[in-house]
């Protein structure tokens, strides 16, 4: 099951039998990088989960992690008792191991996506097999965990994004983050056409988007780090409760702003290796170009997340966050 996928993945050879038995469960290779996996035995309370990687190419740390679980359920160490979705995202940014080929594939998933090209048609195809999954699976709750890591380091090394949507995060998933190591969280303010936005927008899924440590090649990734994750991830596939933790061990930001990159002299007053939630005080300058102008951090203090220069016209460069009090996001 796994070397076959990751060999249609990977080279672009398809196998000549796309679906078949597992101890558990069956498969089904739908296209390359995505499968689908179906209990013998679904649970009762189990969720119909999307766990996503790669969407950017050279984040493997996901991949290998998916990977870890993939052999467990193969060699039946792991029961399966919930429908999966397992998808790698940006096959050929992950054979070429980097970020994207021409153009950011997580700010891609919205059903009027306009454009052709590479990482576009990639986005459509994902959308639709999220589609087809979640009516397949329709009396279930819906889940996504889409899984990455980020390009700096960062003073949470490990933390999670919840997508902006009118859908609610259920609060038992604050105590399962916890438990799964997270160290920060970060609420978006405002629609970002990421991929586990699609799955909250469009189908009210519990969707986040996990970043867990930094960049690093296959190989050289800390995995002992990811033992929680690991477990998590294992849990909801086994149709099972989650462990859980207090949200409160924690630390919540909200996005206060995002900078944009409005021209081309743009400049960004970050330093290339200040980690991710460095904290700036009222009164810096952090970012100039000729159509914005300065932006300065005003009377409240700011953290800075996810800082890039080298993004395209009218994207972003970087978020800027405040932390809020843990009850006031976990009690919503």
């Amino acid at each position: 099951m796994l070397n076959h996928w990751l060999d249609w993945t990977l080279d672009g050879h398809p196998p000549v039998q796309r679906s078949g038995q597992f101890p558990s469960g069956t498969y089904r290779f739908h296209a390359p990088g995505i499968m689908e996996l179906i209990p013998h035995t679904p649970q009762p309370d189990a969720y119909a989960c999307v766990f996503s990687a790669a969407i950017h190419g050279n984040e493997t740390a996901p991949v290998e992690l998916l990977g870890e679980w993939l052999s467990a359920l193969e060699a039946g160490t792991t029961p399966l008792g919930a429908p999966v979705l397992v998808i790698l995202g940006n096959i050929p940014a992950l054979r070429a191991q980097q970020r994207f080929i021409a153009t950011n594939l997580n700010r891609l998933f919205t059903r009027d996506l306009p454009g052709s090209g590479e990482e576009p048609e990639r986005a459509r195809e994902l959308m639709a097999a999220v589609d087809r999954f979640y009516d397949t699976h329709a009396a279930r709750p819906r889940l996504h965990y889409d899984l990455h890591t980020a390009i700096r380091e960062s003073l949470y090394p490990i933390f999670v994004v919840e997508p902006f949507a009118n859908t609610a995060t259920l609060p038992e998933q604050w105590q399962w983050l916890a438990a799964a190591g997270m160290r920060a969280v970060l609420h978006q303010h405002q629609t970002s056409w990421t991929f586990s936005h699609y799955s909250k927008h469009y189908h009210g899924a519990q969707a986040f988007t996990f970043e867990l440590g930094r960049v690093a090649p296959f190989g050289q990734n800390d995995r002992a780090s990811l033992i929680p994750m690991g477990a998590l991830l294992t849990s909801l596939s086994k149709g099972e409760t989650p462990a859980q933790q207090d949200p409160a061990a924690m630390v919540f930001f909200q996005v206060e702003h995002e900078l944009k990159r409005q021209a081309e002299d743009f400049t960004l007053y970050v330093d290339a290796d200040m980690p991710n939630f460095s904290r700036f005080e009222p009164g810096t300058r952090l970012a100039w170009d000729s159509v914005a102008g300065d932006f300065v951090v005003g009377e409240t203090p700011l953290h800075v997340v996810f800082p890039n220069a080298n993004v395209a016209l009218g994207a972003r460069a970087a978020l800027l966050v405040a932390p809020v009090h843990p009850s006031s996001q976990t009690e919503k």
